[in-house]
C-alpha cells in the first residue's frame, strides 16, 4: 500500500501503520462530505483512533441526528468514487493562519496558535477540500475500500468543559469489506453483551441521575461482588499479604506530601472540616504509607505485602461516564509492597504470577506494556532510570514480551500495565505494577538494615482487578452474563411445576440454601416453560431444578442446564449437590 507524506514523498506503508493511514484518510473524506452537505461546518480535530476515526465539528446551533449519517456516508462514497488525488502542501505559519481564516476555520487557527512559532504548517488537498494535517495519507480517495459511520456523540473542544460542545461523528475503516463486516458483527455482539443492559435484566446494579457516576449494587450484584472479594482474599492470603483499611478522607497536607495535590488535584474531591482542607482519597497509597510509617521496621520484616480493598473517588466529566466502565467512585484491589532494593525482581515476579493466575481463572489472554516517565513527574533522573531498569530486568528475566509505552507512567514511577483481551477481542487495561522510589522519600520511610544503618525502602503499587466495579462490567460482557457457577448471582433456581410439588420444592430449596448455595425458588403462577426461559435467558442461572409430582414421588430432581438447554430427568439429589459444591468450591 503506497502512501503520500507531507513533503510529497511516496513510500510503501509499513504494515503496522496501514490501518492508521486508512482511517486518517477516511476522517478527511468524512469532513469533505460534511462540508458539502453542511457548508457552514467548521472543523476541530479528526484523528484516526484505535477502533476507527472521528471528526469534531461545529455546526452552529444545530446538531446531527443518527439518521443523517446515512446521507453523509453516501456522500463519502461519492467522493471515493470520484477518485480525487490527495496532494500535500506546506505554508509558513502566518500564511497558514491567513489561509485558514479565509476559509472560516477558527478551530484550525487556534490549533496553529498552539504550535511552535517556527513551525511550518502542512495541508492535504482532495478536490475542493483542504485540511491541515501532518499526514501521511492514501494517494487517492478511491483507495479507501471499506468504511462505516457508526455513531454521533458530543465532545468539548480540546476536552475542556469551558469550551463549546462540538458534534463528534464516529466511524471505522478497514483494508477491505470482509474485515469491516467482521468488525460490524462484533459490534452487534457487543451490543447484546452490553453490561448496562445485562445488569438491568439480571438486577445486578443500577445507575441513577441522582448520583451520576456512583453505581448502586443490588442484592444479586452484591453476590457477584462478594464472590470476587472472597476469591481476592483467598489468593492474597496464600501469597503472603496482610490487609488494612485506611480512611476515606484525609487532610490536604497529606496529599501535598504525596505529590497528588500538585499532579492530580483537578480529579480530586475536597471538603472543609474544622476550617481545614480535606480530600476524599483518589488513591489508597498515601494511607498505606502512613500505616507503614506508624512504627519502626527491620530488614527482617521486608518484604511487607499490604493489601487494601479501598473505595476511591475521582472526578470524571459527566459525558465520559459509561456504566461500570467509567465511574466516579470505585473499589481498587490495591496492595503496596515495601521492600529492599535486592527484593525488587522477586516481588515483581510474584505479582506477575499472581495477576497471571487471576486472568487465567477467567479465560483472559493479555499483553504487557511498560510505561515510562511522563512529562509531569517528580523525582531525579537517576531514580527514574533505576526504577525503569528494575522493571525491564524483571520482565526480561521472566522471558515476557512487552510493548514500551513512552511517557505514560505514573507521576511517581514507571509501571507495567496488563491489557486483557476478552472473547470479542477487545482489550482492557486492568492490572498494573508501579515501581515507586519517590513516595518513600516524600514520607521519609525507612528500615534498619543488617548493618544497623537506616535505609530507604522501595515501594510497589499494584492491582489485579484494577477496579472491582469495572472488572465486573468486563466479566459481564465477556461471559454475556453467563457467569461461571461459582460467580453466578443465582447458582440454582428451583422451579415447581404445580401446587402439588410445592412442599417438595421447598424442601429441595432449603437443603441447597443450608449448603450455602445461592438458590432461589419461583412460586409464581406461570407456566413451567415461561419460568425456564426466564431463568435461563434473563437470569442466566446455571442450573434449573424442574420439580413436579413425578419427582416428588420418586424423591429425585430433573436438572435443566443453562449450557446445553437440555434436561436430565430423575437425578439423585445428593449426587447433584455433591458435584455442584465441588464445582463451586474449586471455582471450576
Amino acid at each position: 500500500m503506497k502512501i503520500i507524506h507531507k513533503d510529497g514523498e511516496v513510500t510503501e506503508c509499513p504494515e503496522e501503520q496501514e490501518l492508521e493511514v486508512i482511517r486518517h484518510t477516511a476522517a478527511h473524506i468524512l469532513a469533505q462530505a460534511v462540508k458539502r452537505l453542511y457548508p457552514e461546518a467548521m472543523f476541530g480535530y479528526g484523528p484516526a483512533t484505535e477502533k476507527g476515526f472521528h471528526y469534531d465539528i461545529d455546526l452552529g446551533d444545530r446538531t446531527i441526528a443518527e439518521e443523517e449519517l446515512e446521507a453523509i456516508e453516501a456522500e463519502m462514497k461519492k467522493i471515493v468514487k470520484e477518485n480525487l488525488p490527495i496532494r500535500p502542501s506546506i505554508l509558513p505559519r502566518e500564511e497558514a493562519i491567513a489561509f485558514m481564516k479565509e476559509r472560516g476555520e477558527k478551530y484550525k487557527v487556534e490549533h496553529i496558535d498552539d504550535l511552535p512559532a517556527d513551525a511550518e504548517i502542512s495541508f492535504f488537498t482532495q478536490g475542493e477540500y483542504v485540511d491541515m494535517c501532518t499526514g501521511p495519507h492514501l494517494r487517492y480517495t478511491k483507495a479507501l475500500k471499506a468504511f462505516k459511520l457508526t455513531s454521533v456523540s458530543g465532545a468539548y473542544w480540546k476536552n475542556d468543559a469551558n469550551n463549546k460542545m462540538l458534534v463528534r461523528i464516529n466511524g471505522t475503516a478497514f483494508h477491505n469489506q470482509a474485515e469491516l463486516d467482521e468488525y460490524l458483527v462484533m459490534l452487534e455482539e457487543a451490543k447484546k453483551r452490553d453490561h448496562r443492559k445485562i445488569g438491568r435484566e439480571m438486577d445486578l446494579f443500577m445507575l441513577r441521575d441522582e448520583a451520576p457516576g456512583f453505581p448502586f449494587f443490588l442484592p444479586r450484584g452484591m453476590e457477584v461482588y462478594n464472590a470476587l472479594l472472597d476469591y481476592w482474599h483467598e489468593i492474597h492470603r496464600k501469597a503472603g499479604y496482610v490487609e488494612v483499611k485506611t480512611p476515606l478522607i484525609m487532610n490536604r497536607h497529606l496529599w501535598e506530601t504525596s505529590g497528588h495535590w500538585d499532579h492530580y488535584k483537578d480529579n480530586m474531591y475536597s471538603t472543609k472540616i474544622d476550617d481545614e482542607d480535606f480530600c476524599i482519597k483518589p488513591m489508597n497509597c498515601p494511607g498505606g504509607v502512613l500505616v507503614y510509617a506508624s512504627k519502626p521496621h527491620s530488614y527482617r520484616e521486608l518484604p511487607m505485602r499490604v493489601g487494601e480493598l479501598g473505595l476511591v473517588h475521582r472526578h470524571e466529566m459527566r459525558g465520559a461516564l459509561n456504566g461500570l466502565f467509567r465511574v466516579r467512585c470505585f473499589t481498587q484491589d490495591d496492595a503496596h509492597i515495601f521492600m529492599t532494593p535486592d527484593q525488587i525482581a522477586d516481588e515483581i515476579t510474584g505479582v506477575v504470577n499472581l495477576i497471571d493466575s487471576v486472568y487465567s481463572k477467567f479465560g483472559f489472554e493479555y499483553f504487557i506494556e511498560l510505561s515510562t516517565r511522563p512529562e509531569d513527574s517528580m523525582g531525579s533522573d537517576e531514580d527514574w532510570e533505576a526504577a525503569t531498569n528494575g522493571l525491564v530486568a524483571a520482565l526480561t528475566n521472566m522471558g515476557l514480551d512487552y510493548i514500551v509505552n513512552e511517557g505514560d507512567g505514573a507521576f511517581y514511577g514507571p509501571k507495567i500495565d496488563f491489557h486483557l483481551r476478552d472473547c470479542l477481542g477487545r482489550t482492557w487495561q486492568c492490572g498494573t505494577i508501579q515501581l515507586d522510589f519517590q513516595m518513600p522519600i516524600n514520607f521519609d520511610l525507612g528500615y534498619i538494615d543488617a548493618d544497623g544503618e537506616r535505609k530507604r525502602p522501595i515501594m510497589i503499587h499494584r492491582v489485579c482487578f484494577g477496579s472491582i466495579e469495572r472488572f465486573i462490567g468486563i466479566l459481564t460482557e465477556h461471559f454475556a452474563g453467563k457467569y461461571p457457577t461459582w460467580l453466578a448471582p443465582v447458582q440454582v433456581k428451583v422451579l415447581p411445576v404445580s401446587e402439588k410439588a410445592k412442599d417438595y420444592a421447598e424442601g429441595v430449596y432449603e437443603k441447597l440454601f443450608d449448603m450455602g448455595v445461592r438458590v432461589e425458588i419461583d412460586h409464581r403462577d406461570e407456566t413451567i416453560g415461561y419460568k425456564i426461559r426466564e431463568a435461563r435467558q434473563i437470569d442466566r442461572v446455571p442450573y434449573m431444578l424442574v420439580l413436579g409430582e413425578k419427582e416428588a414421588e420418586a424423591g429425585t430432581i430433573s436438572v435443566r442446564y443453562r449450557s446445553t438447554d437440555k434436561t436430565s430427568y430423575g437425578m439423585d439429589f445428593d449426587e447433584f449437590a455433591r458435584d455442584l459444591l465441588e464445582e463451586i468450591n474449586t471455582r471450576a
